[in-house]
């Protein structure tokens, strides 16, 4: 038996990375898993590799940042599905990388309508369906952004930082429903894209590649970059009775890069 038999969850931010890897992990412990984002083909794709483990897959295409989307993903889960158990808010906007003072507000408030109204939304969405069923796990996605401050970040990293001041203020209004809301935050994530950050940091400093990659990961206690199939299990963790009675925490999964 898995640790989520019989389980519906929902997943939004499907994409090659994190979003997907969280879907499948779920899928692989026996959750049924209905999937989420504005891009057909990636919900298409995902949902394929889901069905191919065995459960079943509800692509609905969903932009979190619109209050009716977020409420037909959650409507036709419960009607297609049966219930909804779990919801790992992954979908986010990356900023423009300008300083604060002179930011753009409108970016700002771009940014703010996934990573946080989004957010907030599709958990308003599917809260009454859980507080029905009598409980459930409610993960958001957070950032490293919330723990190592940089520059030029500012506008993500404070939508961040406000989804996790509401995911404990959830944490706390819903606890008395058996509604348990968590936070993971990982560091850097191995990817093509991550691949890509550090050779262009690479040429900048006039060095290799792998010099760049070793580097940063010797800052982590483990010695190397986590990937998002790793990052998922944390997810799986948060979501399933092993988390019982967790709530309100954000846990940090970054190979050892810094501690909190």
């Amino acid at each position: 038996m898995g640790l989520l038999d019989r389980r519906v969850a929902i997943v939004s931010g499907i994409g090659p990375g994190l979003g997907r890897d969280v879907a499948l992990a779920l899928a692989r412990e026996g959750a049924d898993v209905a999937l989420g984002a504005r891009t057909a083909a990636a919900l298409d794709a995902v949902a394929a590799e889901v069905r191919a483990l065995g459960r079943r897959a509800l692509p609905v295409p969903t932009d979190v940042a619109k209050p009716e989307d977020c409420r037909r993903l959650a409507d036709r889960t419960h009607a297609e599905l049966g219930r909804i158990d779990v919801l790992v808010n992954n979908a986010f906007l990356g900023g423009p990388s300008a300083p604060v003072a002179q930011a753009s507000m409108e970016e700002w408030r771009r940014i703010f309508d996934v990573n946080l109204f989004g957010s907030v939304q599709l958990t308003q969405a599917v809260v009454p369906h859980m507080q029905a069923a009598g409980g459930g796990s409610i993960v958001m996605v957070s950032s490293m952004s919330i723990r190592i401050i940089e520059p030029r970040f500012g506008g993500y990293a404070a939508s961040k930082g406000a989804l996790l001041a509401a995911t404990q203020t959830l944490a706390r209004e819903l606890g008395a429903h058996n509604i348990r809301v968590n936070s993971v935050v990982p560091g850097y994530i191995w990817s093509d894209k991550l691949a890509a950050y550090f050779r262009a940091i690479a040429r900048q400093r006039g060095t290799t590649f792998e010099a760049v990659r070793d580097e940063i990961a010797s800052r982590t206690a483990l010695g190397r970059i986590p990937t998002s199939a790793e990052i998922a299990g944390t997810v799986v963790f948060l979501a399933s009775d092993l988390s019982s009675v967790v709530t309100g925490q954000a846990i940090d999964a970054n190979g050892g890069h810094f501690f909190h």
